[in-house]
């Protein structure tokens, strides 16, 4: 295990606001069974006590209340903002943010609190991995169900068409710029949402990038993208990028993903680098699981992301 020893602090945000499947708010709870945090202790790490952001459930909420196009926006904007103040308070600690969610309207937070630390204390731009089966990069106007975990990585990017208060809670500018961030593993687009990846100039590798290229390659590639001219990268793993054979508890699976031996030597290959500053894992839905096979399946690809080691 050579990568530096710092403090890891678990941060749960069981939030299913952004999606229109329930269950994703389980998944910090499916992640703690599973013992991530044994985990990460065994490696070396210090783990903080963690700790919780306070989400409302939909049952609290008029459904019907709001814009469509963005639905829970006004509950979705206010965990993030909390969510962003935590991260960035962590990292100013020195201590490494491991958020559990919830679906990946979240990163919409963490992200942000990631970038304001990062812009505090070093003044330069952040790498983001955006592991995932897919963009995520629909804004309200061109969502067909007006879910917000479709359009966490447009805001992050400040794209044309997103909600001024969601694409604002990193303070100062876009959260991250396009030529800094890799998208992974993407199978799975809207027609129009594939028009606004193809414009935005983030760097993509599709399932038929990785199975022509090879993972070895794509990893190699992925971290010259978000180690380039920048002070580190946050990881955002979205565990549907993953086959359902891995992770079979996702609200939208979409076959044909990542396989385990696969993701295991993309997060080593990144992990070599030491400036992950950051990672958080969304959309695991442990209704639709198997005896929370998928949660253990994630502690050891999290072990990996950490620096974990065959020999």
């Amino acid at each position: 295990m050579s990568m530096e020893k710092r403090a890891i602090r678990i941060l749960g945000v069981p939030m299913d606001l952004g999606a229109s499947r329930r269950g994703t708010d389980m998944g910090p709870s499916a992640l703690r069974v599973a013992g991530v945090g044994a985990a990460l202790r065994a490696l070396g790490y210090q783990v903080e006590r963690e700790g919780d952001i306070v989400v409302p459930s939909v049952e609290s909420r008029d459904a019907a209340a709001g814009d469509p196009s963005r639905r829970f926006q006004e509950e979705i904007l206010a965990v993030c903002r909390e969510l962003a103040d935590r991260v960035a308070d962590t990292m100013t600690e020195g201590d490494t943010p491991l958020v559990f969610g919830g679906d990946h309207s979240i990163a919409m937070g963490t992200v942000a609190g990631v970038a304001r630390a990062h812009r505090a204390q070093k003044g330069k731009d952040l790498g983001l991995v955006w592991f995932d089966a897919h963009g995520d990069m629909n804004t309200p106007t061109s969502s067909p169900s007006g879910n917000i975990h479709g359009m966490p990585l447009a805001h992050l990017l400040g794209l044309e068409g997103t909600d001024a208060e969601l694409a604002g809670i990193v303070g100062d500018g876009p959260a991250v710029k396009p030529e800094n961030v890799a998208l992974v593993g993407i199978r799975d687009i809207d027609r129009k949402e594939a028009a606004i990846v193809r414009e935005s100039g983030v760097h993509t590798w599709t399932m038929r990038d990785i199975d022509e290229k090879g993972m070895s390659r794509v990893a190699r590639e992925v971290r010259d993208v978000v180690c380039n001219d920048t002070e580190g990268f946050h990881m955002s793993f979205d565990v549907d990028g993953l086959d359902p054979e891995v992770v079979a508890g996702v609200g939208t699976p979409v076959p044909g993903g990542i396989d385990f031996r696969e993701a295991h030597l993309f997060l080593e290959v990144l992990a070599d680098t030491r400036l992950m500053t950051s990672m958080e894992i969304v959309e695991l839905n442990p209704l639709l699981d198997s005896f929370n096979q998928g949660a253990r399946n994630m502690r050891h690809l999290i072990c990996s992301a950490f620096g974990q080691s065959i020999l």
